[in-house]
């Protein structure tokens, strides 16, 4: 039996999740994706005993409180099914109590009481949340506000102990009306790549290749803290031709699209910018906490870090729905059993603890086009495979709990080789070729090569590569300069700042490609046998699991050597 309070947080909408507060300083969290395999995986009924717990060893343990968060979708209709799943699948205590959150606070509460600040302003946006009748915070609306309306922005003023809505943007759901920063970006989004879900970071990728001037769009219509979208926008939402839909290596046609991305990305960073001068305004705070999905736009992230009013700002790395399983089981902790958080984003690895004997099955069962060996210097093995041009998988420790690697589930490449970021898009992440990769750099030298002031542990915003830099590092610098990078230290990442320093002493150069571990489509790796089977199915050519080195027994060509680049299909 336990002796600390066991909090669980569940997050029944987009990207599914489930958290674990022990105590008041261990947080455990996994998003559903990475065990059904489908990426941003909606929650659902049987998530807890099928997905979760067999994944989850701390939910054996004595349940004192489980929080749920619900978004503006069905689910919360199937209130009564989940708990006698929750009664059924956990062992509640007997005065265990079931509490639900609504969307924008969870949101709030993954982003505040993990930062490092005493008090901040706190900013909430993303396309919807939950409607006005199930909101579990106080706000003052309007009299005759209907019950139906949506969250689309939310501000507050926080300290510990005491969290403040000061102010919403709400909006009815009709989509021939659209409102707010979440929509406008996911309208943007759909006009390039009408199928499929959650390629804003493709659009954002997309944007420095094109001229926001070039269509003569506006800036986006910001009133005070409300966000609209102007009718010559609209206008071209409203077109269904193929005129802005992406089509490969097409020359024209990625013209246009390219120029409706910088467009619309310009017009987000702007308003952006103004919903955070007007925050500042009513808080005269001097930090903020910002979360949601649009808080995943790292080229904006990179502008409010540096010119926004506010002298520090700390996003989650876990800013989108993902992370509202971690925002609701400290809500759980903190306001509903009252203990006092110690947790921290200090690193994402939030992942169940890693079992050596899953590692040893994978090995024993590899197939016969894969051999594994046990070197007696395993980042010495791994820097000369990197050195010869070989990509090499990585996976270690707790897995990740946002979307993107940081070390735990990370594919590490050469950034010196021109040919490696084609590479890496065709032959390994199977995506379009203008996708950028991220630098991992040694805290130490990121200031030499990149324009940054503060650490970047999360790869949550882009800084410019300074300009002497550039042209010897043409894997990670993106068309505008730029590179959203991660800032790595020995105390939170100790085998990739080994592997960073090795590489340093052997290359003179601290940085190294970053991203995520994951095939075509797919969601990071969680287990090893996931990550085996990427290693199969893509061209990288070796796969670190320590202390094992798995190399492909057929190597896969490599490039700047035996690769040439295919057309891109249209």
């Amino acid at each position: 039996m336990t002796d600390v309070p066991i909090v669980v947080g569940i997050n029944r909408t987009q990207d599914g999740s489930i958290a674990v507060a022990r105590g008041d300083s261990d947080i455990y969290s996994l998003q559903k994706e990475r065990v059904s395999r489908r990426k941003h995986h909606w929650g659902r009924l049987g998530d807890l005993p099928d997905r979760y717990l067999p994944r989850m060893p701390l939910l054996n343990e004595p349940v004192d409180l489980v929080v749920e968060g619900y978004s503006s979708d069905d689910e919360i209709e199937n209130l009564g099914a989940y708990h006698e799943e929750l009664r059924r699948t956990l062992r509640l205590k007997p005065d265990a109590a079931v509490v639900l959150l609504s969307h924008h606070l969870s949101h709030l509460y993954s982003a505040f009481y993990p930062s490092p600040f005493e008090e901040a302003a706190g900013l909430v946006v993303d396309a919807q949340g939950s409607r006005v009748r199930d909101f579990t915070e106080q706000v003052d609306l309007p009299p005759g506000t209907p019950d139906g309306m949506l969250e689309i922005s939310s501000f507050y003023r926080c300290r510990r102990g005491l969290v403040e809505c000061l102010a919403k943007q709400l909006w009815d759901g009709d989509w021939a009306h659209p409102a707010g920063l979440g929509c406008f970006y996911a309208l943007l989004t759909k006009m390039i790549w009408p199928t499929g879900e959650s390629n804003e970071g493709k659009v954002m990728g997309l944007a420095p290749f094109g001229d926001p001037d070039a269509l003569g769009l506006p800036d986006l219509d910001v009133k005070g803290h409300e966000v609209f979208i102007p009718d010559a926008w609209m206008e071209t939402f409203g077109q269904r031709s193929e005129t802005y839909r992406y089509a490969g290596d097409a020359p024209e046609r990625f013209k246009r699209c390219a120029d409706l991305a910088a467009a619309g990305q310009r017009a987000f960073e702007n308003a952006l910018t103004r919903l955070v001068d007007w925050l500042h305004a009513q808080t005269g705070l001097d930090d903020l906490v910002f979360a949601g999905g649009t808080a995943l736009n790292c080229s904006a992230n990179g502008i409010l870090l540096r010119e926004s009013p506010f002298s520090e700002v700390f996003i989650p790395p876990s800013p989108h729905d993902g992370g509202t399983a971690v925002g609701c089981a400290l809500y759980g902790l903190v306001t509903c059993l009252g203990v006092e958080s110690r947790f921290r984003w200090t690193d994402d690895f939030l992942g169940p603890e890693p079992d050596p004997a899953e590692i040893e099955a994978a090995v024993r069962d590899l197939p016969d086009d894969l051999v594994a060996e046990r070197p007696a210097d395993l980042v010495g093995a791994m820097t000369e495979l990197l050195e010869r041009g070989r990509v090499v998988g990585l996976h270690q420790g707790r897995s990740e709990s946002g979307p993107r690697a940081l070390g735990n589930r990370s594919i590490i490449a050469d950034p010196r080789r021109p040919e490696m970021q084609d590479y890496v898009n065709f032959e390994v992440k199977g995506r379009e070729w203008f996708r950028p990769l991220a630098p991992l750099v040694l805290a130490d030298h990121a200031e030499r090569i990149f324009e940054v002031d503060r650490p970047a542990p999360f790869m949550q915003y882009a800084a410019r590569v300074r300009a002497e830099h550039r042209e010897g590092l043409p894997g990670i610098t993106h068309v505008d300069g730029t590179a959203r990078l991660q800032t790595v230290t020995p105390e939170t990442t100790p085998f990739l700042h080994a592997l960073l320093t090795r590489w340093h002493d052997r290359t003179g150069c601290p940085v190294l490609v970053n991203t995520s571990l994951n095939g075509p489509g797919d969601p990071l790796t969680e287990s090893p046998a996931h990550s085996v089977e990427t290693l199969r199915g893509t061209n990288m050519h070796a796969l670190v699991m320590p202390p094992y080195l798995i190399r492909k027994r057929e190597e896969p060509p490599v490039p700047g050597e035996d690769w040439e680049r295919p057309a891109e299909p249209v």
